[in-house]
């Protein structure tokens, strides 16, 4: 039955009923603490499926560091505050760009040439990394998700990713970006059941400097990501009132 609920109706459950979407969110969590698995070519391999990060979806203020605030610029720190959730690109089943996340499980799958990751929620949309030692294009596209390329720094997967829209928010508190942003994430995975991850944000449309996320995610062992529609008959996207303030 969750497979057919909204990501966007969780931001307004009760406290009871947000407790049982969590576990929607965290299936199977693998308990293994044995190595990470390696490719054939001695690389990590990231491939499963994993949890989703909270700090991720809801607000992203929560994943900076410990004292850390929004280096916001003035427009857009006024522009967060008058967003409504009603009029989230997410909540109307749009993607959810980088890096945010939504709240249900994603899937990593590790090619040579490429890595994709797979996202049961919202539009069942994917993003592709491109790990052929390519560069950016000179003058991409926007799109939601960008044009990424990765590389290996030692055990360490780097994203670089640019070339993004304007249109989709970092968060369910409604902080903006500019077509100036520039991605890099940067996953580690310590050991068979766990997945760290830091994204750092420059955007000089936006932001007075960069600034940096964290979150980490565990292995969602035998399971499997399910068919999830949010592209038509959105019936929950009128009832979605005021502003969504948790973190």
């Amino acid at each position: 039955m969750f497979a057919l609920a909204l990501s966007t109706a969780l931001a307004m459950l009760p406290a009871s009923a947000q407790g049982e979407a969590e576990k929607v969110s965290n299936r199977a969590p693998s308990k293994n603490a044995g190595p990470a698995p390696r490719t054939p070519d001695g690389k990590i391999d990231f491939s499963g499926v994993w949890s989703p990060e909270h700090n991720f979806i809801y607000d992203i203020t929560s994943a900076l560091k410990k004292g850390d605030t929004l280096p916001m610029q003035p427009w857009a720190a006024d522009l967060t505050k008058t967003r409504m959730s009603k009029d989230d690109p997410e909540a109307n089943c749009l993607p959810t760009g980088v890096p945010r996340q939504n709240p249900y499980p994603w899937r990593i799958v590790q090619l040579p040439t490429h890595i994709f990751f797979l996202f049961e929620g919202n539009i069942h949309s994917y993003r592709q990394i491109f790990m052929d030692g390519r560069k950016h294009p000179a003058d991409p596209d926007p799109t939601w998700y960008g044009h990424s390329i990765g590389s290996f720094d030692g055990d360490t997967l780097v994203i670089d990713s640019v070339g993004f829209n304007d249109r989709f928010w970092f968060d369910f508190a409604g902080h903006p970006h500019t077509e100036k942003l520039h991605v890099t994430e940067r996953f580690r995975r310590p050991d068979f059941s766990h997945l760290e991850y830091e994204a750092t944000i420059d955007d000089p449309g936006a932001y007075t400097r960069p600034f940096t996320m964290y979150g980490h995610s565990t292995l969602q062992e035998g399971v499997d990501l399910q068919e999830y529609i949010c592209n038509e008959n959105n019936q929950d996207v009128p009832h979605i009132v005021g502003k969504d303030t948790r973190k």
